[in-house]
Parts: C-alpha cells; structure tokens; sequence
C-alpha cells in the first residue's frame, strides 16, 4: 500500500490484505479450543481480546508518530513486524490439532480426510440460527467503528479528539476489567450469558438516539464495553463447543460470516438512514435488532443445552442465572 498511486491498484490492494488478514483468524480461534479445556476456553478468548485492545491502544499511537515522520516508514515497519509474526509461528508454535493431541482418546482419532465441507454447516440449523442472530448483534455494533463518529461529529459538534477518548476508553475498560469478567461468568449459561450481554448493547447504542451531552456518550460507551466484554469470548468460546473436534476451524470461519455481512451491510444501511431520514433511526433500528439478537440468543438456550449434553460437554448451573 505504501507504494501504490493508483486508487483503483489500492481498492485491488485492499481486497488482498483484506483477504489474508481474515485468513488464520478461525485457526487462531480453533487452536484455542483445542488447547484449552471447555471451563477454560471463555477466559482463553478473553485473553485475546486484552491483546487485540492493547494492539488497539498502543497501535495508533505508534502509527501517528511515525506517520508525522514518513508513511512509507509506518507500511515498512507494518510489513517487517508481519513477516516477523509469521515466522516466529512458523517455526516455534507447534502444530494443536486434536489429531495430534487426543491420541489416548482412538475413537476421535481423524483416519480419513473431512468430509462434508461447509454443506454440513449448513444443515446445523441450531448453528445457523446462532449466527443469524449474532449477525443482527453485529450490525449495531460495527457503528461504534464507522457510523458513530459521524453521528457524534455532525449531530452533537463532538471533535475528533473527544470520540478518541471514547475509543480509547472502551479499549482500556477491557484490557483491565475483561480477565476479572471472564473469571466471573464462566460458570454461567452460554446463551443466557450472549443475550444478556446483546441487551447491554441494546441499552448502550439505543442511548446515542436520546441522549446530547457528553457525560451521557461516556456512559452509553461504559455500557456498550460491559456488553463487549460478555459476548465476545463467550460467542467464540460457544463455536468451539457446538463444533465437531475435527471441523472447529470450519465452524469458526463460518460464524466468522457475522462480522463479514455486518461489515458489508451496517454502515451502508447506516449511512442511507442518515442521508435520507432523522440520524436517530440508526441507534432505534439499532434497539430492534439488539432486541431480536437477544430474544433469539434467550429461545436459543434449551437446545443448545440439550446439544451440549449430547456432546458430553460441562453444563453450566442454570440456577446461577435464574
């Protein structure tokens, strides 16, 4: 990217990046579940967010400091640290399939190659219907990264700056409070825990559409990261349950669709309800789909429990939640 001067070269560019940077993200995610038992795998997930909010803090700071100096500079410097990366897991990360790790267990052991590809994904109906609904989730919150900073911007005069402190709020909140959410709620109901959480997103985006002063932004923000802070190891730490030993990195790419589509679609149909219509529909239409998210992760509960008692995995105690 640093070198190219043709716009339509970068949208090509873009498209590749794109491409590889998504590539080792269900790995990443099935290496987790295979290395980590089941009561384990929420606070595993947590520690890759902490990672990923710490990149998120400390990344732009960087950025802007050698970007003052040269930009060819910062997409060196970019490329250099990925090739490093790779390496390092090339070389020294061994390999965790549960092929490899599971051979007391012979009857889980892989004898031939997968079968079923992504069709059998897609007779899961349990599965599927998980991710329709963490698709809904989704939407409203790729705002907080595309359409909110406009919104503030445009609406209520908030300065670049000030949505920063935002931004850089929520990732803080996480990297000190996500290892202590973890631990508390590992012993609770998967789904309850997910549509808990989704209404933590429902009650934190709906605020922008009511509220105009700052101090109220901060909350709604506070909000939206506790609801984060839930979901997120949660929904994956669920994947790697629900998904057969030897399809997790299928299962993961799959439910990794949620993120794709809502990329595609929420800032588009954001950005048409701002152009056309009152901006405050985006943070209402916001409440509808946050609602239907957790409604649906609530229904979803009984057979998901029944799913993983058929799989032998842990059942969370239910009269915690209840």
């Amino acid at each position: 990217m640093g070198i190219i001067n043709d716009i339509n070269l970068l949208y090509a560019t873009v498209l590749l990046v794109g491409f590889f940077s998504s590539l080792g993200e269900p790995a990443q995610s099935a290496m987790v579940a295979d290395l980590l038992p089941s009561e384990q795998r929420n606070e595993g997930y947590g520690i890759l967010r902490v990672v990923a909010n710490l990149a998120v803090t400390i990344g732009p700071a960087i950025g802007g400091i050698l970007a003052a100096r040269s930009f060819m500079t910062l997409f060196i410097l970019d490329a250099v640290l990925s090739a490093i990366t790779a390496l390092i897991v090339f070389i020294w990360l061994p390999e965790t399939h549960p092929q490899l790790i599971n051979l007391e267990k012979s009857e889980r052991i892989i004898e031939k190659p997968l079968e079923g590809g992504y069709a059998e994904i897609l007779r899961d109906g349990l599965f599927i219907l998980i991710v329709v609904f963490s698709t809904f989730s989704a939407i409203v919150y790729m705002q907080m990264n595309s359409t909110l900073p406009v919104f503030l911007r445009d609406e209520h005069a908030v300065s670049t700056i000030r949505f920063g402190y935002l931004l850089s709020m929520n990732a803080a909140i996480v990297v000190l409070f996500q290892f202590w959410v973890s631990r508390r709620i590992k012993h609770f109901p998967t789904m309850k825990l997910l549509a808990v959480g989704t209404l933590f997103y429902m009650v934190g985006f709906g605020m922008y559409g009511f509220t105009n002063t700052y101090i109220w932004f901060i909350i709604a923000m506070i909000i939206i990261t506790i609801g984060e802070m839930i979901v997120s190891p949660t929904s994956q730490a669920l994947v790697a349950q629900l998904a057969p030993e030897d399809k997790r990195g299928r299962y993961m790419a799959f439910s990794g669709m949620a993120w794709v589509i809502s990329t595609m679609l929420g800032p588009l149909a954001a950005g048409i309800i701002i152009d056309n219509y009152n901006p405050n529909w985006v943070w209402y239409a916001g409440i509808i789909l946050t609602f239907i998210a957790a409604a649906g992760f609530g229904l979803l509960h009984s057979p998901v429990q029944r799913r993983l008692k058929l799989l032998e995995v842990p059942i969370k105690n239910d009269t915690a939640m209840d």
